[in-house]
C-alpha cells in the first residue's frame, strides 16, 4: 500500500471511530468528505489554460475563510491567481496558474492543518487531489 493510500486510509478509520464510538452513525453526525474534484484526481490530461481547481463537499462548510490547502513542495504546487472562495456553501474555488507537463499534488486537510469543516464544527476527512498538465 502506498503511503498516501495508508494515511487516508487511517485518518478515515481515526474519524469514523472518534465519531462513531458509542454514537448511531448518521450522515448529520460523521465528518464531511471530498465528493468531486475539477479536475478529477487522476487526470493526466488537465488542459493547462483551466482557471480554477474546485473541490466539492459532502456537506454544507463553514465558508468563512475555513480551509486548509496543503503542500507536500513548492515545485508541485499551483500558483494562486487569486483569492480563494467559497462558490456555494459545498464547492470551494482555488483560483490558478497552471503550466503544461507538470503534475500538481495538493491536500485539503492534512494533520494538523484542518480548517475544512462543515457547520458543525467537523474537520473533513483528508484528501489528496494529484493531476497532470497536458503538453502543450
Amino acid at each position: 500500500m502506498k503511503k498516501t493510500h495508508a494515511i487516508t486510509l487511517a485518518a478515515s478509520l481515526g474519524v469514523a471511530l472518534a465519531y462513531g464510538a458509542g454514537n448511531e452513525i448518521t450522515v448529520g453526525n460523521m465528518p464531511p468528505s471530498v465528493v468531486k474534484t475539477v479536475p478529477a484526481c487522476g487526470d493526466t490530461e488537465v488542459d493547462p489554460d483551466l482557471k480554477e481547481i474546485t473541490v466539492t463537499f459532502s456537506k454544507d462548510m463553514m465558508t468563512e475563510k475555513m480551509w486548509s490547502v496543503c503542500q507536500i513542495s513548492s515545485e508541485h504546487y499551483p500558483k494562486r491567481r487569486k483569492d480563494l472562495f467559497y462558490r456555494d456553501g459545498r464547492t470551494f474555488v482555488f483560483p490558478v496558474i497552471l503550466k503544461p507537463g507538470k503534475t500538481y499534488v495538493m491536500w485539503f486537510n492534512r494533520a494538523q492543518y484542518n480548517s475544512f469543516r462543515d457547520t458543525g464544527n467537523r474537520p473533513a476527512v483528508p484528501y489528496q487531489l494529484v493531476f497532470k498538465t497536458k503538453d502543450k
